[in-house]
């Protein structure tokens, strides 16, 4: 039996998906999506938070990361969609590729926030909880890149080499290596040393999201310098080079600083939304050692009239006075 020499690229950029044509992009970000929330879902219940919290703040928060991952994309290569011989309105179709990881987290955060807000629970806490799951989630929808055939790199005749076949968009056919599979992988390994670390040494306050940010943007580096398509350079180095260098640094200090200021993990407090605020209640009256209550008067000491009897009262009805 031959081996395969390289990895083939799929014939066409669609699958289908019970019957219905899908294409392959949109696919690998819908189940990247749906695996974030479900394992986010049980660590923050793990963490004593309520079911059903993460998917409700997702509502928020993936609109707001897709929006903010497409934004950067068009902005940073604005050649590919403004420049003469393009059309604008290609920058619309998302599920042809091209979703910024920096934009997407960044405004996926403002999105998570708006959400925590109107559940009353903290950020930091909820942003630890999805950590892993981000992780695995852009693990699958690098996929994405394979079916597009996109985002490879350089030219290898290595046994695990990707099979480029199209011709277009400045497309070279032959084999490059799988820069789309080295993320994968490593977006992996990101996502298992968040979840190992978080159980060994109880990360919170935003602790373990930033470690997510920190291990994904040193690897992006590396796997970045090695892509050949198109991309704006500053001093020998690609702008996402330069974006994973500047973000791992400040994922690093808040590390740091976050560990001194605030140490240990936060207590969750996940309110029910719709639950309304129990009435107070009167206290009893409270009695001292003697049996009197709040008001100054004795409980057992009342008679049947409503009056009560002195305790010199009581001794005198059963026992002869004393002569002085």
């Amino acid at each position: 039996m031959e081996l395969l020499a390289f990895i083939p690229s799929p014939s066409q950029g669609e699958i289908d998906a019970f019957g219905v044509p899908l294409r392959g992009y949109a696919f690998c970000i819908i189940i990247g999506v749906f695996v974030a929330v479900w394992l986010g879902g049980r660590r923050w219940v793990a963490r004593g938070g309520r079911a059903g919290t993460v998917a409700d703040i997702a509502v928020w928060a993936v609109p707001f990361g897709l929006v903010g991952g497409r934004l950067y994309h068009v902005i940073t290569d604005y050649q590919l969609y403004f420049s003469e011989g393009r059309d604008w309105v290609d920058a619309f179709k998302i599920w042809e590729g091209g979703l910024g990881i920096w934009g997407a987290i960044a405004l996926g955060a403002v999105g998570a926030w708006i959400g925590c807000r109107r559940r009353g629970i903290p950020l930091p806490a909820y942003a630890d909880a999805v950590a892993p799951g981000i992780a695995f989630a852009q693990a699958i929808g690098r996929w994405g890149n394979w079916f597009n055939q996109e985002l490879y790199g350089k030219s290898t005749d290595l046994p695990w080499a990707l099979e480029i076949t199209r011709a277009d968009d400045g497309r070279v056919p032959g084999t490059y290596h799988p820069t789309f599979l080295y993320e994968s992988l490593w977006c992996i390994g990101v996502a298992l040393l968040v979840i190992w670390a978080d159980r060994r040494f109880k990360l919170g306050h935003g602790r373990a999201f930033a470690l997510y940010v920190a291990a994904y943007c040193a690897g992006r580096g590396w796997i970045e310098y090695m892509r050949v398509d198109a991309a704006h350079e500053w001093f020998g180095l690609r702008l996402n080079v330069w974006t994973a260098i500047a973000v791992f640094l400040l994922a690093v200090v808040y590390i740091v600083v976050s560990g001194r200021m605030r140490p240990g993990r936060e207590e969750i407090v996940d309110r029910d939304p719709d639950a309304k605020p129990e009435p107070k209640q009167d206290s009893e009256p409270a009695s001292d050692a003697d049996g009197k209550t709040g008001d100054g008067e004795s409980g057992d000491d009342r008679t049947g009239d409503g009056e009560s009897k002195s305790e010199g009262d009581s001794e005198d009805d059963s026992a002869p006075a004393k002569k002085s």
